[in-house]
């Protein structure tokens, strides 16, 4: 099969051909139909993430047609689509696991970093760690949701009921949590870089009520805050906008060291908290629910030839929403 290679850190892909790979008892062999580009994925291309397991297919945001299945799969019947998401495997067995906090499993292993990922034409995936995909998106479509959409949801969770809502980091995460939130009656300001009209324009569009700098202070305290850019200096802004009593959510598995803050910042029983990962009860809530408001993911499609293009444009903000890479594609 043709696939998108990492053999080094740092290095870019090489695309290349690879033996197909066989499914195990547990797995389902998928068609790759679509394969989303996650800035995760820039974090492990990059080094940001250490000891991936090398040499590695990237790619955890993946839709696929099963086309063979182990011994006993039983969730999936050949011809099925299904959801690849990045947590890929949890032992079951540990005090994280058993307290329905799979996502801290330290033996956990995730799509795309320890296993192999959805930059190719097929790849293999735990049945019970796969999604079905509504019928209402295309394969597209579905991608972005399996990582950007899932993680996102996960962080609005932890954020509470609180109704403005700060959004640092326009992307593919921000522009999916925004319509969650704006269907759950929240006014979402969101934050760009300096000067990034383009971003500031899409979430306007998208239903927020204000949009501008992170260099700036929004016209309303704030309730909360996502954070999915990395970058640690948004911290210190975020907590200074949000309101006594108010959350802060880093979003995101990697950022750059947050500066030296004062405590006036957190006082007033601010918090600071992180997002990690996500569990397979997340995923089966949030799929359900984006069908029904419906979210619509704006995607941009490359050919699988050309990952290293759509990361290179993902680093350098030249689109708003996703892009996803499309195996059928030239």
């Amino acid at each position: 099969m043709k696939a998108m290679l990492l053999t080094r850190q740092g290095s870019p892909l090489v695309y290349t051909e690879v033996p197909g790979p066989r499914p195990n008892d547990q797995q389902v062999l998928l068609r790759v139909l679509a394969c989303g580009v996650c800035r995760t994925d820039l974090h492990v291309i990059d080094g940001d993430l250490p000891n991936p397991e090398l040499p590695l297919i990237p790619g955890h945001e993946i839709v696929g047609e099963v086309v063979e299945k182990g011994a006993k799969v039983d969730r999936f019947a050949i011809g099925d689509r299904v959801g690849v998401p990045w947590l890929g495997w949890t032992c079951g067995e540990c005090y994280y696991c058993q307290t329905a906090r799979e996502n801290l499993c330290a033996m956990a292993r995730f799509t795309g970093y320890q296993i192999g990922g959805g930059y190719a034409e097929l790849t293999v995936a735990d049945q019970r760690y796969c999604f079905s995909i509504d019928d209402y998106y295309a394969d597209i479509d579905a991608a972005p949701l399996l990582c950007a959409g899932l993680i996102g949801y996960r962080a609005l969770k932890l954020a509470g009921d609180g109704q403005k809502l700060g959004i640092y980091g326009f992307g593919a995460a921000a522009h999916i949590v925004a319509q969650v939130a704006i269907h759950q009656g929240r006014e979402v300001y969101a934050f760009t870089r300096e000067h990034d009209t383009v971003a500031q324009d899409f979430a306007r569009q998208l239903g927020a009520v204000w949009a501008g700098s992170s260099t700036v202070m929004p016209p309303k305290q704030l309730d909360a805050a996502l954070i999915f850019a990395p970058v640690g200096e948004l911290v210190p802004a975020a907590l200074q906008a949000i309101s006594k009593g108010g959350t802060v959510i880093c979003a995101g598995i990697h950022m750059t060291d947050i500066p030296a803050l004062p405590y006036s910042l957190l006082w007033g029983e601010r918090v600071l908290r992180s997002v990690a990962n996500l569990t397979r009860a997340d995923g089966l809530e949030f799929l359900s629910l984006a069908s029904g408001i419906p979210v619509k993911t704006h995607t941009i499609a490359y050919p699988l030839s050309q990952a290293n293009q759509a990361l290179a444009d993902l680093r350098a903000g030249r689109f708003s929403g996703a892009a996803v890479l499309i195996p059928s594609m030239g």
